[in-house]
């Protein structure tokens, strides 16, 4: 584990796997979810990296993990309705170059689905994963997480999250908080996701309480559209898990790790 800094804030960053891999192989980057944190991935992407024979690195976002905290999360802290935007475009960019990483894999779970998306339509990547993302608000998104806000404050939530983050209020309520802002209703990615050209791999279950199949489904639409246009072969592959939550790499991790790892291995 390191601390690596971008723009003053220290980010906890773990690399993952062995330096015996192909230089042909580019190199995984996990994006945590909007409650996530390196520690939180557990051991899935150490079996990602094992079973695709890449190397891999995961980091928390300030504010999660052992990452710096954002002060006043609730006050002048506040995130704002473009945070996911801040990440991808301002905040990644700077920590690629500084673990000279120039094109990655990008495996994005929820938020950190959204932040790759975002990054892969300004920035080279060699393929994005994404676990569950979101490309709109919708409506189930917003009454799970007032659930669990609920959670947080009156049930256990807080004392499951409490192992996985060293602020772990400041965690919770600069995700909450912003998802439940009104102008944060307005998030919509589907126009950036357009301008993306590299290879997408969507994975969505179909008992996700955060999202519905809509999301995936308009990546696809979006992407493949402009593919057509072009003359260019499909670049969005669809997986709807049964029997699968918000998590797929949790709720399925032998399936998710293998759909994965065959994507992986198709791509130039």
């Amino acid at each position: 584990m390191a601390m690596i800094i971008i723009d003053g804030v220290n980010l906890e960053v773990q690399r993952i796997g062995s330096d015996k891999v192909g230089p042909l192989n580019a190199p995984l980057v996990f994006l945590h979810e909007g409650l996530g944190s390196v520690a939180l991935w557990r051991d899935w992407p150490a079996q990602v990296c094992a079973a695709t024979g890449r190397v891999g690195y995961s980091y928390s976002r300030r504010g999660y993990g052992q990452s710096d905290p954002v002060q006043d999360v609730r006050g002048v802290g506040r995130l704002q309705p473009d945070y996911m935007h801040v990440d991808a475009w301002e905040v990644l960019p700077k920590l690629l170059h500084a673990l000279q990483i120039e094109k990655p894999i990008l495996i994005g779970h929820s938020d950190g689905g959204s932040i790759a998306l975002l990054y892969a339509s300004r920035f080279p990547v060699s393929g994005v994963v994404v676990l569950a993302p979101h490309v709109i608000v919708e409506d189930v998104s917003i009454a799970s997480i007032r659930q669990a806000k609920t959670a947080f404050e009156t049930g256990d939530l807080r004392a499951r999250l409490l192992p996985y983050h060293a602020d772990v209020d400041g965690a919770f309520w600069q995700w909450n908080d912003v998802w439940l802002s009104d102008g944060f209703r307005n998030f919509d990615i589907r126009e950036a996701c357009r301008t993306i050209t590299a290879p997408v791999m969507a994975i969505q279950g179909m008992d996700d309480p955060y999202g519905t199949m809509f999301q995936i489904d308009e990546i696809a639409r979006m992407i493949d559209a402009r593919a057509s246009q072009s003359c260019d072969e499909k670049r969005v592959f669809l997986q709807k898990f049964d029997n699968c939550g918000h998590s797929p790499h949790r709720d399925q991790p032998e399936r998710t790790t293998q759909v994965i790892a065959d994507f992986l291995r198709n791509l130039p």
